[in-house]
């Protein structure tokens, strides 16, 4: 909800502890409040010391996009310029939301040292009102929409076991099928008839071998044989005699 142009009550309930700018005699303070362009100022608190009251209210205007006030205390002077006491700033973000806050806001010295507190009750007549909602067109207005598509649920067909063979009926009594052309003469499909091959020669031959041969001679040969084999010119030892 917009703030633009609302009223804020504020009462200056008065300050604690406040920064004691005077050396023999008591202070005089006041407080001043600055909101955008206005400017609060309350009473001086005359002898009000260290702990002045003042209990004064005002209203404020808001400000759409401004939430804070400044506040300021100053000790009142009659011969010379008044004496800065402190300043510090106050947050409306609680009194906006809920209606209500009367805390206490601390202020510094220029030095940014405490300079004491100021206590204040913040009032807001329109805190938690929401903005009614425009009236919303009727139905008429709108073109005609098509019906929500609510497709129909599909299933996966029930699972069918397999179909046991049975071992006496495979294969089947009629085959092959009865679609299958029939040969006219089987006789023209049967293989050539070759001739046998030829018998081979037995193999290994037969031993022991029909043809003779001469038994082995000793070596070397005895006195009187001739010599196997036979001696020829120059073959040394010679044979001999």
């Amino acid at each position: 909800m917009s703030i633009q142009g609302q009223l804020l009550e504020v009462t200056v309930v008065g300050c604690n502890k406040l920064k004691d700018t005077e050396w023999i005699s008591r202070q005089d303070p006041y407080v001043i409040l600055e909101y955008a362009t206005t400017k609060f100022r309350t009473r001086t608190s005359r002898d009000g010391g260290r702990n002045p009251s003042f209990q004064e209210k005002t209203a404020l205007s808001l400000i759409e996009g401004l939430r804070e006030i400044s506040v300021s205390v100053w000790n009142d002077n009659t011969v010379s310029h008044d004496d800065f006491i402190g300043s510090g700033r106050v947050q409306l973000s609680k009194v906006l939301a809920e209606g209500y806050d009367d805390s206490c806001w601390s202020i510094q010295s220029r030095s940014g040292r405490y300079s004491g507190e100021v206590k204040l009750i913040m009032h807001y007549a329109n805190a938690g009102k929401a903005e009614k909602p425009a009236k919303s067109a009727t139905p008429s207005s709108y073109a005609p929409t098509a019906p929500p598509y609510n497709p129909a649920p599909q299933y996966a067909p029930p699972y069918m076991p397999p179909r046991a063979v049975d071992s006496f009926s495979y294969p089947p009594a009629a085959y092959p099928p009865a679609g299958y052309p029939q040969v006219a003469d089987p006789a023209l499909y049967q293989p050539a008839i070759y001739p046998p091959p030829l018998l081979q020669q037995q193999y290994p031959p037969t031993y022991p071998p029909t043809q003779t041969y001469l038994p082995p001679q000793p070596y070397p040969p005895p006195p009187g044989q001739p010599c196997y084999p036979p001696a020829y010119p120059g073959v040394y030892p010679p044979p001999p005699y």
